[in-house]
């Protein structure tokens, strides 16, 4: 096992982390029972663990889940008053470490899912969900806003109106609204949630890992850019992988009607 990754499963506090190298794929586990709540200190830690399993070549998917009962309530409000606000001014770049990571992240939520642990799942490219999962932003419940890029998201994700009902009325949405909003890609019974989460994992482990750590950049910088300048940087990864080995065989596979070997290069 690589130093660096034997370090942070050493050093997690507050969470922990399960590396499957024969599915190729690692669950970064939020675990600080009973609710799993979020420290600032946790933050930075699971910043880290993102870019170290983004190196590591053995995984292909990263989990994002919860142990026990909850995926998280959310932050340790009092930690909030310890820290400066021009610390507090900047905890969204941790929390969009997911969004970072050029491997597929998947948020697996169940019980609660509040404050920055909601920020947390919507910084993933996909969220499963189960019908019991709770998700929202309560933090006007304490006079605060959210402040790791849970309005953004949102906001890009489900327009301005359903942000504003979910945020401003610090309102729970179920699992099943999670999924009709189009917050969430699939929501599940609660006992199905393990298997649904396996099933998308074999099923993006099936493409080209260079093709798909591109296709998630591009996308990312598209929901940023004016429609023109993403049709050219779509337009310019495009030609890019052209020359690429997995293209290559994909093209051979399909040829030869079998499935292809993509090596990520």
């Amino acid at each position: 096992m690589p130093v660096e990754i034997d370090e942070i499963i050493k050093s997690a506090d507050g969470f922990r982390l399960e590396i499957d190298r024969e599915r190729e794929r690692a669950d970064l586990v939020l675990d600080r029972p009973p609710l799993n709540v979020i420290t600032m200190p946790q933050r930075e830690q699971l910043a880290a663990t993102f870019a170290a399993l983004d190196r590591e070549p053995s995984v292909r998917v990263i989990v994002l889940r919860g142990a026990g009962e909850n995926f998280s309530s959310g932050g340790d409000i009092p930690g909030f008053m310890t820290r400066s606000p021009d610390h507090l001014s900047t905890l969204a770049h941790n929390v969009a470490a997911p969004e970072r990571c050029t491997k597929p992240v998947i948020a697996a939520v169940h019980g609660y899912c509040f404050g920055v642990a909601f920020e947390l799942a919507l910084a993933c490219d996909f969220r499963v969900v189960t019908e019991s999962a709770q998700l929202g932003l309560p933090e006007q419940r304490i006079g605060m806003i959210p402040g790791s890029g849970g309005t953004s998201r949102l906001v890009k994700m489900i327009g301005v109106s359903r942000a504003k009902d979910i945020a401003m009325r610090s309102r729970r949405v179920s699992g099943a609204q999670a999924y009709d909003w189009g917050i969430a890609v699939a929501v599940v019974p609660d006992g199905d949630l393990d298997n649904e989460v396996a099933g998308l994992i074999e099923e993006l482990k099936y493409f080209s890992p260079l093709a798909q750590r591109t296709l998630k950049r591009v996308l990312n910088a598209a929901q940023d850019s004016p429609l023109h300048i993403g049709i050219e940087l779509e337009g310019e990864a495009y030609g890019r992988l052209r020359s690429s080995d997995d293209f290559r065989e994909g093209v051979e596979s399909f040829k030869a009607r079998r499935k292809p070997k993509f090596q990520g290069s």
